[in-house]
This record gives structure tokens, sequence and C-alpha cells, in this order.
């Protein structure tokens, strides 16, 4: 395995969770998304900026196999570490429960680039210096 690249640390909020008390499994998509958009922030990359000039990132495959379940209040980080892949972007992201250092979700994230609405070869993720 690789060592991780970027770490962020959130909070579950109780809205969040289901009726069995821990976090819809849907909700770990919104973790992983946002995981993905402050790696961006910091290399100082816009997506907004990005889509504004006609390249897309966009998600073209998600795997997620859960481990351990968060719940309410739990504070958790998700790392990440990536990999180019022919004309994909792999995003390898871990969520670990801090409380207890126990991984949660292992999720592999395949993105794919357009511009102007054709997609590319994977070039623009060089030009990115992801």
């Amino acid at each position: 395995m690789k060592d991780y690249i970027f770490e962020i640390q959130l909070k579950v909020r109780d809205y969040e969770c289901d009726i069995q008390r821990v976090v819809n499994n849907a909700v770990y998509q919104n973790y992983l998304e946002h995981a993905r958009h402050e790696y961006l922030h910091s290399k100082a990359i816009s997506f907004k900026e990005l889509t504004e000039q006609g390249i897309l990132l966009m998600v073209s495959r998600i795997e997620m196999d859960f481990k351990n379940s968060l719940t309410s209040g739990d504070v958790f980080s998700v790392k990440l570490w990536i990999e180019r892949q022919g004309v994909k972007m792999v995003f390898f992201e871990d969520i670990y429960r801090l409380s207890d250092n126990a991984l949660c979700l292992k999720a592999r994230v395949e993105a794919i680039a357009k511009i102007d609405g054709k997609l590319t070869r994977g070039e623009v993720f060089e030009t990115l210096n992801l």
C-alpha cells in the first residue's frame, strides 16, 4: 500500500444517521467527495474554475467496502492516495474512526476527465499536477 497524501477530519452529524443509528451508507459518498474536493483545494485547484473552463472531472466508478459503522458524534478521518491508471485517476480513500483507529470504510473511486464534452486520455491529470 502507498502512503497517504492527504487527510481531512470530520464529525458525524445526527441527521446523517439512519433508523439503525449508524451513518447511512449513501452518506459515505459525501464524505469521500468532500475529501477529494478538499484535496484539490490543497493543490490550489478550483473544481468550479475547471468546470467554467470546460474541464469536467467526473466519477466513473465507485467501490466501497464497509468495515465498521460510524455513529452520531464520531470524529473520523478520510485519508487518500491516488494512482494514474490509463485514462483514469484512481482515488483510494479510507475512513478511520479516531477514537479507536478502526477502519470503517475502504473505497476506490475512479475519475475521468472530459474537455469540452470529449473524453480525454487523462493528460489533464498531469497538467493539474495531482
